[in-house]
Parts: C-alpha cells; sequence; structure tokens
C-alpha cells in the first residue's frame, strides 16, 4: 500500500480548490488557514485556536471567524473590476454593495465597511430593520445604500432620512404599487430620491435559484410596466431621479454564460432607455457571483467554472460591447455580491463524540444445538465467503436470508436470540465484502452501497438545522474536514449526525471523487482522544438562516485576526458566547424566572410531602437554575 501524504489527505478533501488559497495542510497534518495573503507564511493550525480555546473552558461547538479572510475578500472583489475597467478602457466606475441579508452580524458587516471604504464600497438592505442597520454606518460619501425588497411606507421613509442624511440611498422599484407611495413621501420630506427600476429578466437560469428570473420570479417589472412606471414617475416631476436599472438572476450562478447572457439582456435595455432621455447612470448586476462548495471547478450547483477575475470580465466586457453599439454612455456599475464575500471567513468547529455503527456491538455467533437453518444458512454463507466465493453472489444471497430470518421473526417462527445472531452474522458478511470489493478492479452499480451500509454515523456535537440549514434544505454540499491527522489515511466511511432529536438532523452528502458522496473518509477514534471536524463555507446565509430547532441557539463565536508576530500566527480578538437556555426559551414566550419559580414550588412540595431532604431539594434548584443560564449544546464536548 501506497504512503499516505498530506497531499493525498488534500486531494480527499479537495481543500485547495474549495478553500481558494485560504485553507491548507501541514507537514504535521493539522488543517491551517492562510487568511492573510499577505502573509501566507504565517498559517494558523485550527486545533491551535481550539486548544486556547479549551485552556479557556470555552465549549464546543464554537463558530470560527477569519476577519482577514473578510478583508481580502473585499479587496479582490473590488481590484478584480478596477482591472478589469482599466484594461477594457471602460468609462465608468465601480461600486460594489454588500447585502447584508447574506450575513448581518455585526462584526462581520464591520469588518465589511471596514476594508470597503478605501473603494467605496456600500451596504444593501432588503427590510426595515437591515436598512436601520446600514443606515448606522458612515461609508462615504461616494458609497450606495441600495434598498431591495417589498417595502412600506416606514421602509420608503427611512430610506429618505438617508438622503436626508446625504447619503446616496437608491429605491429600487420592486413592483409598480411602491412608486406612489415612494414619491408622495419623497414631496412630503422636500428631499430628491434615487430611484432604481428592477427588470424581469428574461435570461433563464438553472438551478436552486432559477426563479429569481423569467416570468414567474417574484420581484420586478416587466417591459411594459417598465414604460408605464418611467411615464408616472416623469408625469410626477420625477424624472431625473430614474438613474439605476437594477437586476437579479440567481444568488448561484455556477456558470459563466449566465452571467454573460443576463448582462447583455440588462445592457441592452438599459441602452434603449438611456436613447430615449431617461437619465441613468448605473447598471446593478445583482448578487450571483457564486463559491466553489465542492472544488470541482465545473457548472454543478454546487460549484462555479469561472474565477472572480472572469465574472468581473464578462460583466464590464459585456456592457462595454452593448453600450458601444449603441453609442451610449458606459454606466457606473454595481453589483450586490454577499455569498462570494462571505462563504470563506467562518467555520463550524465540533468534536465528534461517539459512533453509532450497524455492526457494533455483535453478540455471540458460535452454533448452537437446534440452531434455525436460516441462522446456519448465514453462518455457512459466510465460510465460503472466506473461501473465494463470488462477492455479488454472497451479497445476494445474504440479502434474501436476511429478509427471510426477519420475516420468520414476525411470523414466530424465529427467536429473538436466533434474529440477533442472524443479524451479527449479516454484517460480518457485509465487512467481509467490503474488504473484498477493494481488490476488484470492477464493482456493480448495487455493490456500490455496501460501503454506504457499512458507513458508521459520526455524533458531533452542533445542530444541522442551526449551522447548515442549506444542507438540510436545499441538499447544498459543504465541505467537511477533521482538524488533525491529515498525515494519517483515514479509514471510516462516516455521515455525520448531529445531537438534536430530529432523524434528518445529519450530513450525508459530502465532496466525492465525482459529484456527490453518500459518505466522507475520517479516521477511527482513539478512545481518550479528542477527535475535532470543521464544516466550512458557512459565512454565507448559514451563520443567520438557523432556527430555533431543539432550542439550541446561537453558537459561541472566536473572531481571529493573523499576527505574525505571535509565536501562534493569531490572536482571539473577541470572543462572543452563543445562546444560553433562560436566552432562548425567552425567544419562544417563556418567562426563565417564573419556570425556576413553579420548580421550586413543586421541589419544595415533594421536600414538605417527606420524599426529598431539603438539601437535596436546594442542590436541584440550584442546579436547574444553573442550567438556565449555560450552553443549550453538549457540556465538555
Amino acid at each position: 500500500m501506497d504512503e499516505w501524504t498530506i497531499d493525498d489527505a488534500d486531494d480527499l478533501y479537495r481543500i485547495q480548490r474549495w478553500g481558494d488559497g485560504y485553507f491548507g495542510v501541514g507537514d504535521n497534518g493539522k488543517l491551517l488557514a492562510l487568511p492573510d495573503v499577505d502573509h501566507r507564511e504565517v498559517p494558523i493550525a485550527l486545533q491551535d485556536v481550539v486548544d486556547e480555546l479549551r485552556e479557556q473552558n470555552v465549549q464546543f461547538p464554537v463558530v470560527m471567524r477569519f476577519h482577514d479572510i473578510l478583508k481580502n475578500r473585499v479587496r479582490q472583489l473590488n481590484e478584480s473590476f478596477a482591472t478589469a475597467i482599466a484594461e477594457a478602457g471602460y468609462d465608468a466606475p465601480y461600486r460594489g454593495v454588500y447585502p447584508i441579508k447574506v450575513n448581518q452580524i455585526r462584526e462581520v458587516v464591520d469588518e465589511i465597511v471596514k476594508a470597503g471604504l478605501p473603494y467605496n464600497y456600500g451596504l444593501e438592505a432588503g427590510s426595515k430593520p437591515e436598512l436601520m442597520a446600514v443606515l448606522s454606518y458612515d461609508i462615504g460619501t461616494e458609497a450606495l445604500t441600495i434598498c431591495n425588497g417589498y417595502k412600506d411606507e416606514d421602509f420608503l421613509r427611512l430610506a429618505m432620512l438617508g438622503r436626508k442624511m446625504g447619503r446616496k440611498v437608491v429605491v429600487v422599484i420592486e413592483k409598480y404599487s411602491e412608486i406612489e407611495p415612494l414619491l408622495r413621501i419623497a414631496s412630503e420630506m422636500e428631499v430628491e430620491p434615487i430611484i432604481g427600476l428592477r427588470i424581469k429578466m428574461r435570461t433563464k437560469t438553472e438551478g436552486k435559484w432559477s426563479e429569481s428570473s423569467g416570468e414567474r420570479a417574484k420581484f420586478g417589472l416587466t417591459i411594459s410596466e417598465i414604460l408605464n412606471a418611467i411615464k408616472l414617475i416623469q408625469d410626477s416631476g420625477f424624472g431625473d431621479s430614474i438613474r439605476m436599472l437594477h437586476f437579479h438572476v440567481g444568488s448561484q450562478l455556477s456558470d459563466i454564460r449566465f452571467v454573460r447572457d443576463a448582462v447583455q439582456e440588462a445592457a441592452r435595455i438599459y441602452a434603449r432607455l438611456v436613447k430615449r432621455g431617461i437619465a441613468l447612470t448605473y447598471l446593478d448586476i445583482g448578487g450571483g457571483l457564486a463559491v466553489d462548495y465542492d472544488g470541482s471547478s465545473s457548472s454543478g450547483h454546487s460549484s462555479m467554472n469561472y474565477t472572480m477575475n472572469d465574472y468581473a470580465n464578462g460583466v464590464v466586457y459585456g456592457v462595454k460591447q452593448v453600450c458601444d453599439m449603441e453609442e451610449v454612455p458606459h454606466p457606473t456599475l454595481v453589483t450586490e455580491s454577499g455569498r462570494a464575500i462571505t462563504a470563506h471567513h467562518s467555520c463550524v468547529v465540533m468534536r465528534v463524540i461517539g459512533e453509532i455503527a450497524n455492526d457494533a456491538n455483535p453478540i455471540d455467533t458460535d452454533q448452537v444445538d437446534d440452531e434455525h437453518i436460516l441462522v446456519t444458512n448465514m453462518r455457512d454463507l459466510l465460510a465460503d465467503l472466506t473461501e473465494g466465493k463470488n462477492y455479488q453472489d454472497a451479497y445476494n444471497e445474504a440479502l434474501v436470508l436476511m429478509e427471510d430470518a426477519v420475516n420468520a421473526f414476525k411470523l414466530g417462527v424465529l427467536g429473538m436470540e436466533e434474529l440477533a445472531r442472524s443479524e451479527s452474522l449479516y454484517w460480518r458478511l457485509m465487512r467481509a465484502v467490503s474488504r473484498g470489493l477493494k481488490t476488484e478492479e470492477f464493482v456493480s452499480e448495487d455493490m456500490r452501497d455496501v460501503e454506504s451500509l457499512l458507513g458508521s454515523q459520526y455524533l458531533c456535537n452542533f445542530s444541522l438545522f442551526q449551522s447548515a440549514a442549506d444542507s438540510w434544505a436545499i441538499q447544498q454540499v459543504l465541505p467537511v474536514v477533521p482538524l488533525t491527522r491529515l498525515n494519517q489515511k483515514p479509514t471510516r466511511n462516516c455521515t455525520i449526525a448531529d445531537i438534536t432529536c430530529d432523524s434528518d438532523g445529519r450530513i450525508s452528502q459530502f465532496i466525492g471523487e465525482v459529484g456527490t458522496s453518500d459518505t466522507l473518509a475520517l479516521h477511527e477514534l482513539v478512545p481518550g482522544e479528542s477527535y475535532y471536524l470543521a464544516l466550512f463555507m458557512t459565512g454565507a446565509y448559514q451563520d443567520v438562516m438557523g432556527d430555533m430547532h431543539n432550542l439550541f441557539g446561537r453558537l459561541n463565536e472566536a473572531h481571529i485576526f493573523c499576527d505574525p508576530k505571535d509565536p501562534t500566527g493569531f490572536y482571539v480578538e473577541e470572543f462572543i458566547t452563543g445562546s444560553t437556555a433562560g436566552q432562548v426559551l425567552k425567544i419562544m414566550q417563556y418567562n426563565p424566572v417564573a419556570m425556576a419559580d413553579r420548580v421550586k414550588e413543586m421541589v419544595d412540595r415533594t421536600v414538605a410531602a417527606g420524599a426529598l431532604g431539603s438539601r437535596d431539594g436546594v442542590k436541584l434548584v440550584d442546579f436547574y437554575e444553573s442550567c438556565l443560564s449555560s450552553y443549550t449544546y453538549l457540556r465538555n464536548a
């Protein structure tokens, strides 16, 4: 057998490919973060961060945020557009915005705003609370504040408040009925609005977000509505306020051709409207810049077949070509890239706390007197296999024998001990088949199910619904990698189970050699040693989409910065405690104080009845109250 290397580990988990250079493997087998592109020589071992947090008695799971990655992503996006604009001879600037719906966490937005100041990088809001958050940031006088989504009068007044403050707040009209209240409120507040019109694009994409465009799209105006909207706004005396044309065709555009097709359609509409005398100055491409979740560099839904530079070039050259052909000025380009900015910067680190295996804890399978023929046949089948019996035939016969044993038990023919012996022999046989298949040059389709059947479930201290909602809801593939032992060959094929009481709380789709795999190769658990996994690419949406399933709530967070002068290469700038049991209960309308009082009353009654000692009663009440103020996840796991 060839010696296992860290390059093999990198290939297996595709770390370099989905990690986009931000993650790698050290010679000692530790998983590394390389968040600061200017100091690649100072990597951060994630296990070292875990060890430091454990010394401070921090409980896991923990979200690790690498702020230097956020800064780099903002810089990379803006410089990609600046380079494309310079090389193309494009006559207008780029003004990107970050849509905070992708991750509204204050520390994340703080870092993006700080990194974006030199580039006049703005913010986008899709609700009143988001707009209130956005208006509290000083993003500079040239940066845009874009208001998307459906809007009531309070939303529109908040937007006009921003205009009163001297900000470039653009209200994007998503539906025709928003026009009248916007113009009325702008008149009442004596402020000139900046109006954007969202097109309901004809260009159709593929994948999970394809309904963002086309005739059935939730947002946007048809061409007829665009023309009527312009007339209504002009007739109201606000014609010069129409400054932006906006579109959005999908959140994760994996194929560059969809970007190019959409840009061509939108640029043509922009050019024709400019020729009609509309004072448009901005063309907003919307979101869609993808990230490569599975590292395949393909047009698959969890990947992308282009780079950030390709995206910028596609937008810049596509708009320039149409505008030059139509002989109209080049618009200022706007994109609302959120996923590409935030996805890489955070990961969920969790400890494996146990293994669930179908063939665990077998009973004694030695032959006994008066053994049922079904049990004997299963034993003989296993013995024949060791003598070179065909694996396919053995597999087929084992399935039939196990089904017969179960049916015989249901009819009362087979006893419980005999069923247990059949079951234990069945799993031993499947293990033997699996070992034998590794020596075969060709394996049939149905035989490939053996590995999935035998795959262990590694039980991890986290909630899938809280930390990786898309993995459950839309089967989004998210990378999972162990923090250590990457210089050792993993020998267990596993799925990942969480600690919720829901059977759906597991990850069973992973990066595979071709496409996805039902199992992930991990290392065998060693008694007495902690084994940690990290779930990556959780910075976009996963951080903020989690619900209160099982009342687990938010995770503890460690905010990490590079420090080349520190021996570890990093420092934890801030630690934010996750939800306590009392906090999540309060969100669900429980009163933790009243709950504790009621428990105390019931314990007092038990003490008064003589069924419990007074000292023990006090300890129980104290324990209950301490649980209300403690972390919701498993302690010391």
